[in-house]
């Protein structure tokens, strides 16, 4: 079972993790939407288009707008052609993006899971990519690439910093989730992540009960059963909009739970390496300064200025919080780059 407040999808077994080698790995494209079929169109084009074909699998969360005839249509014309990769699924009622995105594992008869919001989309050889660095290092369960940021138009707005000068490598187990406290390892948005599907279920999947980070909360859990890939290209497109789902929670909200996953990831960190670490205390001041610039960058004065006064006297908090900023230039160690 998972995690107390998580939701597992069904199949999920006690066992012991052991990553999976043969078969070679297969992929399952999970698409969750709701009221966006202008933006859901682009991503299934996106997905039905890999240069290395997959299973599509979109979970429509109760939308009330056209999609579900939409989607209806698209699938028996899909079928008409030959073409069976793509299935709709449809939630009978609104049960949130968490559990869609377990509904859709559940469903998935891939090796690997690529995770993939309804106005997001993927590059064309995502894939195809990912699948090639999978298959140098079997022992991975989670792989990620950089996002490049287009507005809701799709004209380019930028790119997520790339982690290191090589192109590919992993990071062992036992350095991940220290990597992820210090802000040297982000495997980001769920748009740049695929992870392995038995790792997910052996996780418990996504915590219900999270309306922020849920994303996040499961690549600390999912990090636990196996080694990190990062690969330092643009494989997938992710839409900064106001309609963003980033957009729903307050600042407030956002530290809050960020916090909370800093500090399950510090109960992940064996106790050895723990005494040469901040303090919890340190990073709440480091995500106090954080959250109170994102705050004043959003033109929230009082809000801004709440977060960063009581945290300004604590050098700690601007390290890590410089660290942060220049994370493109750190290395996780120890790292294998992948040829």
């Amino acid at each position: 079972m998972g995690d107390k407040g998580v939701s597992t999808p069904p199949h999920s077994h006690d066992s012991c993790y052991k990553p999976s080698r043969m078969p070679p790995p297969t992929f399952t494209i999970v698409i969750t939407t709701f009221n966006r079929w202008g933006f859901l169109n682009r991503a299934i084009d996106s997905a039905l288009n890999q240069s290395l074909p997959c299973e599509v699998i979109v979970i429509d969360d109760a939308s009330t707008d056209e999609t579900a005839q939409r989607m209806g249509h698209l699938v028996s014309s899909l079928q008409d052609q030959g073409d069976a990769r793509l299935k709709y699924v449809r939630n009978e009622s609104n049960c949130g993006h968490s559990q869609s995105v377990n509904v859709g594992v559940a469903e998935a008869t891939g090796t690997w899971i690529k995770f993939l919001d309804d106005d997001d989309y993927l590059a064309p050889n995502c894939i195809e990519v990912m699948l090639q660095a999978i298959a140098l290092h079997p022992t991975a369960v989670i792989c990620s690439g950089q996002a490049i940021q287009v507005n809701s138009g799709g004209h380019l707005l930028g790119c997520t910093p790339s982690i290191g000068p090589v192109p590919v490598f992993h990071i062992p187990q036992v350095n991940i989730h220290r990597g992820m406290l210090l802000e040297q390892v982000a495997f980001g948005t769920p748009v740049q992540v695929a992870v392995s599907r038995e790792a997910f279920l052996k996780s418990g999947g996504w915590d219900i009960h999270l309306t922020v980070c849920d994303d996040i909360d499961s690549w600390v859990r999912i990090a636990q059963f196996g080694d990190a890939i990062f690969i330092n290209q643009g494989l997938a497109y992710r839409t900064v909009w106001e309609g963003g789902s980033n957009r729903k929670n307050s600042i407030q909200e956002r530290l809050n739970t960020n916090l909370k996953i800093k500090q399950k990831i510090y109960a992940h960190i064996r106790p050895e390496h723990q005494a040469q670490l901040p303090s919890i205390k340190d990073i709440q001041n480091y995500l106090n300064l954080h959250w109170g610039f994102v705050a004043l960058k959003d033109r929230q004065l009082f809000t801004g200025l709440k977060l960063l006064l009581p945290s300004v006297p604590f050098l700690m908090a601007w390290k890590l919080l410089l660290q942060a900023r220049t994370k493109q230039h750190q290395l996780p160690a120890p790292m294998q780059v992948i040829h």
